[in-house]
């Protein structure tokens, strides 16, 4: 089916056009920066993809201002203005609640939008997006396409399809180059990109409620990998997904595990999404915590400003793990992170990679983190964890030495036939409880 356009008026004036697709729970893909309604429809992986994420669901797409069928001549390129033209679309077709999928430039777009309407986006995909110009700006490659930009038009465009369906790809690439021309003219890009250089979010990750699933390919080197585990890690209720291959668009190379990716995050029931991670009364869960060996002698040796370093260290890499694994942090108390995993097994391998990066981690200043982990039924009120459960995965961790990881018999037992290592430590009988509970090692080092 030919996407039937539409237009409506940004608040500043602006024609935006917009084409929808199937009927159902509302998806809005944003463009990037090159979009033409029309003529995108014409490139068969860009189609199949839209179709496929419009099945059984309102598939909502749009020219930004500046490109394809949108007005061309504008002077006010921001990110407000940006976002004026999502409102707009979305407006226009009284959506009250909506997922949007934002890639690369109409990330910052988008977690702008989500940072200041938190009761509009039921869930936020990013796929491999930044969080500033800065992220992106100063990479070889982007300073050589731009340099190429100014210089040769058609030659950048060229080149930017080799990079995106890779450079092998004959008349893929070409037609794409030829749909990158139509939609958007040299001058406009350049004012586009100078523009970019503005774009900062930072500030407004902690708005961003929705729940969020960054993804990203290993390879990809626009932006990084690394780039991607930040914007995971700073925003609240993320999780990361890193796919194999360096294709810059989702539909270029193997798509399937984006679709994957994306049909289970969206397959979700929305309310019990709200807070991914956040159980509800009675919900089974495994409750994690971490603890740094020795923290008031390392603080008291250090000083405060090279002891807080430290725990900056411990908290970025605690929390990429959780985001990485899908764990939900539930606080942390200075020298340790309390968190909880709908999966056993997603909580141990979380532990196991834990363990694995302090390993890694270069410094003089060693950190040495214990880790315990159980499961139960904990109660949850005002998103903290109570009750037995957490008090004795609290207690096992208080087991473990630098470096180790102690779980409950129960942990042991849900991961049987899961290919993890575990070595008996004997029972002991935690301050508390009358019942002595048989822990477990779990193996983690490859040597």
């Amino acid at each position: 089916m030919e996407p039937s356009i539409q237009y409506v008026k940004s608040s500043d004036g602006v024609n935006i056009a917009f084409a929808t697709l199937g009927e159902g729970t509302p998806l809005v893909y944003m463009p990037h920066p090159f979009s033409h309604l029309q003529l995108d429809w014409e490139i068969l992986e860009y189609r199949s993809f839209a179709e496929r994420l419009g099945k059984n669901r309102l598939l909502v797409r749009y020219d930004s201002r500046g490109t394809g069928l949108s007005d061309r001549e504008l002077t006010d390129l921001s990110l407000d203005a940006n976002v004026r033209d999502l409102e707009a679309v979305v407006g226009r077709l009284g959506l009250e609640r909506f997922a949007l999928l934002a890639s690369v430039s109409s990330g910052p777009v988008a977690i702008a939008y989500a940072g200041r309407h938190p009761g509009r986006v039921a869930h936020l995909i990013l796929w491999q997006s930044y969080l500033r110009a800065a992220d992106i700006a100063d990479a070889p490659e982007v300073r050589a396409l731009n340099q190429l930009a100014n210089a040769d038009w058609e030659m950048y465009t060229e080149t930017l399809a080799h990079v995106g369906f890779g450079w092998s790809a004959g008349e893929e690439a070409r037609r794409w180059a030829a749909v990158i021309r139509e939609s958007m003219t040299q001058e406009g890009f350049q004012a586009f990109m100078a523009e970019t250089q503005n774009f900062d979010v930072m500030e407004l990750l902690p708005q961003v409620k929705s729940p969020t699933l960054v993804l990203h390919r290993r390879e990809a080197a626009i932006p990084s990998a690394d780039t991607a585990r930040r914007l995971a890690t700073g925003i609240p209720n993320a999780r990361l997904i890193l796919l194999e291959g360096a294709g810059g668009a989702p539909y270029v190379g193997d798509a399937e595990p984006v679709h994957r990716a994306i049909e289970e995050f969206l397959g979700d029931d929305e309310e019990a999404t709200a807070a991914p991670g956040a159980p509800g009364p009675g919900a089974f869960r495994t409750v994690l915590f971490t603890d740094i060996v020795g923290h008031t002698e390392m603080m008291s040796r250090l000083g405060d400003a090279k002891g807080r370093d430290v725990l900056r260290d411990h908290e970025r890499i605690t929390r990429e793990a959780l985001t990485e694994h899908g764990g939900s942090e539930v606080k942390t108390m200075g020298d340790g992170f309390m968190a909880s995993f709908g999966s056993v097994t997603k909580a141990v391998e979380c532990a196991i990679g834990l363990q694995r990066a302090f390993a890694e981690r270069q410094s003089d200043e060693p950190l040495s983190v214990r880790v315990g982990l159980n499961a139960g039924e904990p109660i949850e009120e005002d998103g903290d964890l109570f009750g037995a459960t957490v008090i004795l995965a609290s207690r096992i961790a208080a087991k473990a030495d630098g470096g180790e990881i102690l779980v409950a018999d129960t942990i042991r037992g849900l991961c049987s036939g899961k290919g993890f290592l575990f070595a008996d430590r004997g029972e002991f009988v935690a301050k508390g409880f009358e019942d002595p509970v048989r822990l477990f090692e779990v193996s983690w080092r490859t040597e």
